[in-house]
This record gives C-alpha cells, structure tokens and sequence, in this order.
C-alpha cells in the first residue's frame, strides 16, 4: 500500500480560475487546507474569488510548494510566462492532487487526439453493467476531484495533453493512447511536445499495470524503458464480434478504434465475450459526436460539433453518403483537409466562421461549396439545395474540422445551436 501523502504539509498557488481551478479551491476548503493562494490573469475572475487572492503574484511562485495549473492555461502564451517556465518543476495539475490523495484506487486513465470522451463513456457502461463501481470524470465533465472516493471503486478518468503536460504524479492502473494526430500544436509548440504530453501516461506505471496503445503507435511506446505491460491493440480482434453487437452506433466504422480498446480492456479485466456483447447493445452515444438526432422524410441530420480537427471530421464523412457538409470556425495550426478518399460522399459543402480563407483554400478544386454567413445561412441553403435537388436520400452534418470559438462559447453551444435551427427550418422546407 502506498503512503497517503500529507497535503497541509505543502503550499500551493492555484493558477487558473475556471471550472478546474475552482474544483482545487473546493477541495481544499474541504480538506481544510488553508495554505494556498490563488490567480488568474483574468482580472474578472480574480474578483469573484475574495479570499486568499494575491496581489504580488511574483514573490509567490518562490514561495509556495506546487503551482497547480490549470488545464487550459498555455504557459506560453500567460502573461506571467517567463516565472511559470522558471518554476516548471513546481507545476501540478487536479489529476496530480487526486492521485497524491488517494494513492492506491483502479484507475482507468484515457487518452489520444480523437475518441477519448466516448471510449471513457463506453468503458464507464460497460463497467456498470458488469457489477462494477464506477466513476466518471476529468476533461470529460466532473473534475476528478470531484469524484466520490469509495472502497472498490474503478475510477474512468479522461486526460488531456493539456493536463498530462504537467503531470506528475500520476499513474494508472490501465493508460489508454488511442491515438495521435495534429492538434493542439499552438499550445505546446511543436508536434514532439505534444506527443510527449502524450506518452505520459505511461510514465509512473508499475509491472503489474498495463499500456493499451494503437498497435500502430507501438514502436514510439518501445523507445522509451517504461515498466508496464504493452498491449498492442488491433482492430482484428474486434472485428470479429463487431456483427454480433446489436448496437448501430457501436457497429459504425467511426467507432471501431473506440471499440477495439474497450474490447481489449474487457479481456484484461475478465469480462466474458458474449457479456461483453450484450453489454454493448444498450449504449447510447454522446451528444454532439456524430448525433444522429433528427430525421425527417429522406434526411437524416447529423451533429458532429466536437470534430474541430479535419482528422476527427473524416470519420464522419468515410461514414455516410450524399452529405451536405457544414463546417468552418477557427481551424487547427498546420491542419489540412484531404478529402482524397472521402470526396464521392459529399455532395455540396457549406462554409461558416470568419476563418473563409483557410478553408475556401482547402477545398478548393475537391468539392463544390458555398460561402455563408453563419450557421443559419448555412442550414436554410442546404434545405433549399436538397428541395431543388430531390435526392432519395440526403445527409445533413455538421462537423466543422475547427474550434468554436470564433462565433460560439464552444462546440456544445455550437451543435446545440445546429440542432435548434435544424428542426426549425426542417419544417419549412420540408
């Protein structure tokens, strides 16, 4: 059994005041540890947060003990780079802080460019449904220190490369690497850096864990001297059992890299083959992550807003036919669009955002598509071409290949919106 470390021993500065940041000063508060300082550089924040803020922020990266970033603060890019870079080894994260709390829980830790939330979803189902105690959490929604802490308890925990940037304490009893692909480069500055955000994963683990990774990505996790078991996964192996599950969304090709992992871990963990399979049949997908969530007459209308790279799109469009392609917003640094293998699918596209440039480049010469205004525009024109067009079958999806936040809060609000519109005009046109 591993110590328990001691908290209140140490001091912290509290970096970063969203949901993250404040689920840290909760759970402070609720182990009564009271030696810890906060900030923002949003002055805004600072004020809502009355107690223990700091005037000379300065003199406390000296001071305290642990920085505890959060997630979405680039160091980079702070406005107090040059002491966060001077002080990288006092940097933490929430997910540090949970496993320095509990040492000794199951974890489940997910990871890779695309897939991550609904593996973490279809491990946390399948787990319930075989009489195990679960919790969710981390970059999926619930802060992980806002978990219950219980006795045999498998804890499902979604990490980003932002939060395994800086982590260090960290070490699970199954590390899952789906995949890697370009993303997120402007925040960690190059491409190495990002996949070694990555392989951290693996870091703390001991003989007896275990290292599920992409049977393609197996030769970067062999570099490196890391203790756990490698496992290889293969999309074969799944495959095989794939028509057996009475489940659309699970047997679609967009999921078959989500299912061969989870389908892996459930050998690991002893789950039986055909329990396996009936576990799977009462899944239902994630919002927002090709949502299949309206049709009407010969349209099916599909909301794929968490795709804000063009890798995470091309799943969606290898997946359908006759698509009318929404997508556009604040595209990813380096990214392209090869539309090569995908481009007889896609019937006409339809450009939103303030980003028109990047992507009228893109396309250019590979498909036909429009220039609108905003995703309104973009929804009333696609229903106006498919009455004009009169196809026996029609897909309408929106998966932007971009971030949000150029006209949105972010991709929630973003595939909400489309969705709302959607129905709206569908009864116009249709």
């Amino acid at each position: 059994m591993s110590d328990i470390i001691n908290l209140k021993k140490f001091s912290f500065l509290v970096y970063g005041l969203g949901a993250s940041g404040s689920s840290v000063i909760q759970y402070f508060k609720k182990k009564k540890i009271i030696n810890y300082f906060i900030w923002d550089d949003n002055l805004n924040l600072r004020k809502k947060f009355k107690t223990k803020n700091t005037l000379n922020i300065k003199s406390i990266f000296k001071k305290v003990d642990y920085i505890v970033l959060s997630p979405g603060i680039s160091v980079k890019k702070s406005k107090h780079k040059k002491n966060l870079l001077k002080f990288k080894k006092k940097i933490i994260t929430d997910i540090d802080l949970f496993y320095l709390s509990n040492p000794d829980i199951k974890s489940i830790v997910v990871t890779g460019t695309n897939g991550k939330s609904t593996t973490c979803k279809i491990i946390s189902h399948l787990l319930k449904k075989n009489k195990f105690n679960v919790e969710l959490g981390g970059n999926i929604g619930t802060p992980v220190l806002n978990l219950k802490i219980k006795k045999n308890i498998f804890f499902v925990i979604e990490a980003s490369s932002f939060q395994l940037s800086h982590s260090k304490f960290i070490h699970p009893d199954y590390a899952i690497l789906l995949n890697i692909t370009n993303d997120h480069i402007d925040w960690h500055g190059s491409m190495k850096a990002y996949v070694e955000s990555k392989l951290k994963i693996f870091d703390l683990q001991k003989k007896n864990n275990f290292a599920l990774i992409n049977d393609n990505l197996k030769n970067i996790f062999k570099r490196k001297k890391y203790l756990s078991k490698l496992i290889p996964v293969k999309f074969k192996e799944y495959n095989k059992i794939k028509p057996k599950i009475k489940n659309n969304y699970l047997r679609s090709s967009i999921n078959d890299e989500n299912m061969s992992f989870v389908f892996s871990l459930s050998k690991l963990l002893k789950i039986n083959k055909k329990i396996f399979i009936k576990s799977m049949s009462s899944f239902l997908g994630l919002p927002h992550r090709y949502e299949v969530f309206f049709k009407k007459k010969n349209i099916i209308f599909i909301n794929d807003s968490k795709a804000t790279s063009f890798q995470a799109t091309k799943f969606a469009l290898a997946n359908s036919k006759n698509i009318y392609w929404i997508l556009g917003g604040l595209p990813k640094k380096k990214d392209k669009i090869d539309l090569r293998n995908v481009k007889n699918n896609i019937v006409k596209s339809y450009i939103v955002g303030k980003n028109i440039d990047f992507f009228k480049k893109q396309l250019k010469k590979t498909v036909k598509f429009s220039v609108e205004r905003n995703l309104k525009n973009a929804v009333v024109s696609v229903l106006r071409d498919i009455k004009q067009l009169k196809q026996r079958e029609n897909t309408i999806l929106l998966s932007p290949s971009a971030a949000s936040f150029d006209q949105f809060k972010n991709f929630e609000n973003r595939g909400n919106t489309f969705k709302k519109l959607s129905k709206l005009y569908a009864k116009k046109f249709i």
